[in-house]
């Protein structure tokens, strides 16, 4: 069996941020924005980073490290009992559902990778949708780039810890980065962006409302990956030298500032067209192929290369979750049923194959694959984002608040007393009442109780 492995000091950081930058910063977050009065929105997801998802970072953080073994088993470590195991089994079987269906989502973008490399999508808004629905709703090649995807995530795993996803998140985030900021700076040069970039950076307070402090909650803790037990998994490769503290503030503005850049990337282009960036989930596939083609017309070839990084981009982004999702069910199998990484990568590869091809099938090829009067796709978004990751948050904010010895998590919080103790305190004080507050207030909302 192999032995486990640390992250080197700057893997706890890029590896960590890996896990929760992805498609949902890019896409969701600025669409997001766009209906919620741009940088007002911006302004009270901040605050909920701060107060409430680098708490429950910590948290995971601190249950992580401590087991230095798979989620079920970081709970059991505490000696609590082995109910507690369960919290980590609902992160495995959550961060499995989730990267089934998310592997489709990655798949087209790596189908629109290919596309834009080739020149095959591009004109006007009609053209670029027409080209989606036909796609999407194909039995066999959004099927195949799912698959190709989960492959992928699959190769990266088996190399293991050091030589596996610390070296590709090395790779994939300073990447990332790059390819980030050069959409950026042609994005916020287009004649008319400067309406764009206004609009990200001027709040319209008069757009918050009660559903929208709860929908930045809810983007705030799902962003940060909070619930899945992958901040619990990937600790458990931690140093005991790793700062918990320091390391979920940079995490969290790194996730924070990639979403902004993804702002900055959009808004400007989408206004110097006269779009609106609140599209939904179309907008990357739909809106934007177009907005790409129109606002980079005045320089032959740009709107081409533009397309091509930004598809790659989000593959990247893709990329970088996936593999933090695969690792969790990876963990797990290798040291409950002790066997070789491959071999328990490989259980989790069947079994987000089989997940993916039936919600890429659900999507249009195959009408009747629903549940609960939804496509096996939106099924699995709903019951994942709105049940199982706000259960997985709530259930270690108790655990770590209310049920784990005060002077163990104490320690782990200041490294055997090696780091500053100083918010200490405050920090319980969320753990324990704030944030399974929120968290049961965004609960209550996903299901129109508040």
């Amino acid at each position: 069996m192999e032995t486990r492995a640390n992250f080197g000091k700057l893997g706890v950081i890029l590896a960590t941020a890996g896990s929760a930058v992805g498609l949902g910063n890019i896409w969701r977050f600025p669409f997001m924005a766009g209906q919620n009065g741009g940088a007002a929105f911006i302004v009270i997801y901040i605050i909920c980073v701060l107060l409430l998802g680098i708490p429950g970072m910590i948290a995971e953080f601190i249950v992580g490290r401590h087991g230095a073994s798979n989620a079920a088993r970081a709970y059991q470590s505490f000696g609590k009992g082995k109910a507690w195991g369960l919290v980590g089994i609902l992160g495995v079987i959550t961060s499995t559902i989730i990267l089934g269906f998310y592997a489709v989502v990655a798949g087209w973008c790596l189908q629109y990778l290919f596309a834009s490399i080739f020149g095959m999508i591009g004109g006007d808004a009609n053209a670029v949708k027409e080209y989606f629905q036909t796609f999407s709703s194909n039995a066999i090649k959004p099927t195949l780039w799912a698959v190709a995807f989960v492959l992928m995530t699959h190769f990266v795993i088996t190399k293991g810890v050091r030589k596996g996803i610390e070296k590709a998140s090395n790779i994939l985030m300073p990447t990332l980065f790059v390819l980030l900021i050069i959409i950026v700076i042609a994005s916020c040069s287009l004649p008319g962006s400067i309406k764009g970039i206004k609009f990200l950076f001027h709040p319209d307070f008069s757009k918050l409302t009660h559903d929208v402090f709860l929908d930045a909650l809810g983007q705030a803790f799902f962003s940060l990956s909070l619930g899945t037990a992958c901040l619990c998994t990937y600790a458990s490769y931690f140093s005991r030298r790793t700062n918990l503290y320091s390391s979920a503030c940079q995490i969290a503005l790194l996730d924070t500032l990639v979403a902004i850049l993804a702002g900055l990337m959009i808004f400007p282009a989408a206004f110097s067209v006269g779009v609106n960036p609140d599209s939904g989930p179309s907008l990357i596939f739909i809106t934007l192929p177009a907005v790409f083609d129109k606002a980079f017309a005045f320089m032959p070839g740009l709107g081409y290369v533009i397309s091509i990084l930004f598809y790659a981009l989000l593959v990247l982004a893709a990329l970088t979750s996936t593999i933090s999702m695969h690792e969790i069910g990876t963990a797990f199998f290798r040291e409950e049923l002790h066997t070789s990484r491959p071999s328990a990568a490989w259980i989790v590869t069947l079994a987000c194959c089989v997940i993916s091809v039936l919600c890429s099938l659900s999507c249009g090829a195959v009408k009747n694959l629903t549940i609960m009067g939804k496509s096996l796709m939106d099924f699995c978004d709903f019951i994942t984002a709105q049940f199982m990751l706000p259960l997985g948050s709530f259930l270690t904010c108790i655990f770590v608040g209310w049920v784990v010895p005060n002077k163990l998590v104490r320690q782990e919080f200041t490294n055997w007393e090696t780091v500053s103790g100083k918010l200490y305190g405050t920090w319980l004080l969320f753990v324990r009442f704030v944030c399974p507050a929120c968290i049961l207030m965004i609960f209550l909302h996903q299901f129109g109780v508040i």
